[in-house]
């Protein structure tokens, strides 16, 4: 949990400095750009998860060599993908900015960040891979001291660049890129010492992790996963839509808001990374009441972690709104929406922690199903809730939280059934 809110940090970390400026066009811009890399690089998250609940289960059924094939096998698909993104870029940038709904100043700040961000590809890709391996090997405290160090100085980083040097939105994008590589740096010198290094050794003398017959397993849960993921950024890239045709205030103010929900997201998805690998290791030693188990424990737990987010939310909301606003017209327009901060915690947390089961099992195929029926369901809420303005935005959103949990556990017990019987 501690992990994923040092990771929650950039994008709250570049919204917080970019509203220093006092421009809600710039701040829009980093809102719009900031969901482009969602969709593009958050949309391969799949190389963490996947390698995540694939090298829990080897952990307990093959051992740790199994784990370094799965390591290698992350990496070479992550940077096959990140070659073919940075050959993409002069299509898919201006392309995505354009459905983003970014127009006149908010587009032509959002492409200057977007410019330099983008470079950053390679990195992210085989960062994904690495935190995965080290995630699934349960190296939580090695992982946090990273995304804390990489969070840290990709803010100071900003500050410095933004606030000092006065490069204004482009400091933000020199930040993330140089943080990042500097992250892959560390990582791989962590990783790749000691006994993984003797493995990798081995792994790649035998160079059976890019065979096909290994290499099958391990594209179709991230085929799954890809998919998945590719929905869920599709229904966050509307909200950024929706928010941009009601005007550059309303955009910066949903903006702040989504920040706090990533923020909250990405801190009860401290669950769902237990659950990849707590339930990963249960189901490769077929260990059906463990895995069940696990599955209570970390709801009860989660729902109590939702309340006191809730609560802080409840009690905290209007003066950290204010400190994120760029002017006193965003800092109204977010405080009218703040009740979702209330009631989002609740409605994602099952559904997060659902989603870390799923991956743990390798049930890839029915998480892409659930996944694609909550967002029919957010579809039909969108057009249901549009007289409602952007209130009606947010209730859509939120339903689609719910329909997730809800779609997973109706699943669950049939998986459970006949996968470990």
């Amino acid at each position: 949990m501690v992990t994923n809110v040092a990771t929650a940090l950039i994008g709250i970390g570049d919204m917080w400095i970019v509203g220093r400026l006092g421009d809600p066009a710039a701040q829009g811009a980093v809102d719009v750009g900031a969901r482009l890399f969602a969709v593009l690089f958050t949309v391969m998250n799949f190389l963490k998860t996947g390698t995540t609940g694939l090298v829990a289960q080897e952990g307990t059924r093959a051992g740790r060599e199994a784990q370094v094939s799965v390591l290698m096998r992350g990496i070479t698909v992550g940077f096959a993908i990140a070659v073919m993104l940075l050959i993409a870029k002069p299509v898919i940038q201006p392309l995505f900015l354009s459905l983003l709904g970014a127009e006149d100043a908010v587009l032509g700040a959002a492409r200057t960040y977007a410019d330099i961000r983008y470079w950053s590809a390679p990195g992210v890709m085989l960062n994904l891979a690495l935190i995965g391996f080290l995630v699934g090997r349960r190296q939580m405290a090695a992982v946090l001291v990273f995304e804390v160090a990489y969070n840290a100085l990709n803010v100071g980083l900003g500050l410095w660049l933004v606030l000092e040097m006065d490069m204004g939105i482009a400091g933000i994008g020199w930040s993330s890129f140089i943080a990042e590589y500097v992250k892959l740096a560390a990582v791989m010198l962590f990783v790749f010492r000691g006994d993984v290094t003797g493995h990798l050794l081995k792994v790649l003398a035998k160079g059976s992790f890019l065979r096909w017959q290994s290499l099958q397993p391990f594209l179709s849960v991230n085929r799954d996963l890809f998919l998945r993921t590719l929905v869920l950024m599709i229904a966050l890239a509307a909200l950024t839509r929706l928010s941009a045709e009601r005007g550059a205030v309303v955009l910066a103010a949903n903006g702040i808001i989504y920040q706090l929900f990533v923020f909250t997201a990405l801190l009860l998805d401290g669950f769902e990374n237990a659950a990849q690998v707590l339930n990963g290791e249960r189901y490769g030693a077929r260990d059906r009441h463990g895995f069940v188990q696990y599955i209570g424990a970390l709801l009860v737990r989660g729902i109590a972690v939702a309340a006191v987010v809730a609560a802080a939310f409840y009690a905290l909301a209007g003066p950290i709104l204010t400190s994120f606003a760029a002017t006193p017209g965003v800092a109204r327009a977010a405080q009218e929406s703040a009740v979702w901060l209330v009631l989002i915690p609740f409605a994602g947390v099952a559904g997060f922690i659902f989603d870390g089961v799923f991956v743990g099992a390798s049930w890839t195929r029915a998480l892409l199903g659930t996944m694609l029926g909550a967002a029919l369901i957010y579809a039909a809420m969108l057009w249901l809730t549009w007289p409602m303005g952007n209130q009606g935005l947010w209730l859509s959103f939120t339903a689609f939280l719910i329909a997730r949990a809800v779609l997973q556990a109706l699943w669950l017990p049939r998986l459970i059934r006949t996968s470990m019987a």
